[in-house]
């Protein structure tokens, strides 16, 4: 298996003993599951309105990604409240 850069470094970092389980590690194991699950968890139903000549684009750039239309709204949505999205000039 070819290692990028960054992974050989956490590699030999791992071997050279620098790693260290922290203190309660399954309690903290599991607060980031619930963390994790929560933030997978799609229990709200939303209904917008938007322009149809916007839903076909996200309905085409959903096939060339290989999902669901809804699904990418949502993770483009969650991007941008999360300050992971970049406006991009047309």
């Amino acid at each position: 298996m070819k290692l990028t850069k960054e992974e050989e470094a956490l590699l030999e970092s791992v071997e050279r003993g620098e790693w260290k389980r922290i203190p309660d590690f399954a309690e903290e194991a599991e607060r980031f599951r619930e963390a994790a699950r929560a933030t997978l968890r799609k229990d709200r139903r939303v209904n917008i309105r938007m322009a149809e000549r916007d839903l076909v684009r996200f309905r085409k750039a959903a096939l060339r990604e290989g999902l669901p239309y809804q699904t990418l709204i949502s993770s483009v949505l969650h991007k941008y409240i999360n300050g992971r999205l970049d406006e991009k000039a047309d």
